[in-house]
């Protein structure tokens, strides 16, 4: 796996980078976010998605666990594992058949699950950066 750590100088290179993403992820592929309150977790889920050519209004899934959205080239599964209070409800929910499946998985707080996140799946920490609207994003792919 690959290490790398990158500058989004603002919000447009956030979402240069998700739509960029987006289209090159592959069936079955896990993106796992990790990150403060307010860094733009769903900002670069909704880059994701628009890069694979989901149509549809991307929200915070915070109180439904998972959304998902079938409109792109692959089926989003947009997770917001903020409220788990248990990995066990991760396991209610069924979430190997999303996991497992054929679609895209990404995950906003995954550090509450990481036990159960598949080794191969890419990481995103995003931090704060130094300047207004700059975000550090460590990747491993």
């Amino acid at each position: 796996m690959e290490k790398k750590e990158i500058l989004m100088k603002n919000e447009e290179a956030v979402r240069d980078f998700g739509r960029e993403m987006g289209k090159n992820l592959s069936s079955g592929s896990i993106v796992a976010l990790t990150g403060d309150l307010g860094t733009g977790k769903t900002t670069l889920t909704k880059a994701i998605a628009e890069g694979l050519g989901v149509t549809e209004t991307i929200t915070s899934p915070t109180f439904n666990i998972v959304k998902q959205y079938e409109s792109g080239r692959l089926p989003l599964y947009h997770f917001d594992v903020y409220r788990i209070g248990d990995v066990e409800e991760m396991y209610e929910l069924g979430y190997e058949e999303y996991f497992f499946g054929s679609g895209i998985c990404v995950i906003e707080w995954a550090e509450l699950i990481d036990e159960i996140i598949p080794e191969e799946a890419i990481r995103i920490q995003i931090g704060y950066g130094r300047g207004e609207g700059e975000r550090i994003y460590r990747c491993i792919f």
